[in-house]
């Protein structure tokens, strides 16, 4: 059978509990004879891509049967829960459901390889969130930091330029979430991914660039939950 067709096979079972020809052709909407033809002549770039999307699986592992199977599942838009926000200076009046976070836009966090700590370097920028709407989503408003990302590791999500909320208070790694870090005196926006041995993996979205590297817990610390991004287009 064809490597890569076996490969569809396994990760049908494995994350979709579809196993045979016929239950994989009923699964990607084609005729078991496509799937038949698939696994003596090979699958087709269209085919490969339309299987992988509908498995969830990562068309690089099927190519190479390396790195992980699952794909990453690209997050939905995050623009409705948080509402309007805006940027003011001290002489903007606030309403009473107004809180403000600081804005440091000189300080970037990498999306790529990192940048240097410079955060003390605070230029003033603020940023205003609505108090209620932070608090239903179990965010403590004191605990808002907003900064800019720095680099292309994290595209299509979010692109260098974009401004990220950072909740501080949020420092417990729950794997597949997006993190601020200090990384060995550099922050980085990353995901996060725990491992045993008091290890962390670090992934980013864009891993055709930026494979996945694995450091101990010892050597960073999380600043907090990227919760918010805005783009500008």
């Amino acid at each position: 059978m064809d490597v890569k067709t076996a490969r569809l096979y396994e990760a049908a079972e494995k994350l979709k509990g579809v196993s045979g020809q016929s239950n994989l052709a009923r699964l990607l909407n084609v005729s078991p004879q496509v799937v038949k033809n698939w696994e003596t002549r090979g699958v087709s770039a269209s085919g490969l891509v339309n299987a992988a999307k509908v498995i969830g699986v990562s068309v690089a592992w099927v190519e190479t049967g390396e790195g992980e199977m699952a794909a990453i599942k690209q997050p939905e838009s995050n623009a409705l829960p948080l509402g309007k926000i805006d940027e003011w200076d001290n002489n903007t009046p606030l309403s009473d459901d107004d809180c403000e976070a600081p804005l440091y836009k000189e300080i970037k966090l990498s999306a790529g390889n990192g940048f240097a700590d410079d955060i003390e370097d605070y230029n003033g920028y603020k940023l205003r969130f609505s108090r209620n709407t932070l608090r239903k989503h179990g965010i403590n408003p004191a605990d808002v930091v907003c900064v800019m990302a720095d680099g292309d590791s994290m595209e299509p999500v979010f692109p260098s330029g974009a401004t990220l909320g950072i909740d501080t208070g949020s420092k417990n790694i729950r794997d597949g979430q997006i993190y601020a870090i200090n990384h060995g005196g550099l922050l980085r926006t990353k995901i996060l991914h725990k491992l045993p041995d008091n290890k962390v993996r670090i992934r980013s979205y864009n891993q055709s660039e930026y494979p996945d590297e694995e450091a101990s817990l010892d050597d960073l610390s999380v600043i907090g939950r990227v919760f918010w991004w805005s783009v500008m287009v």
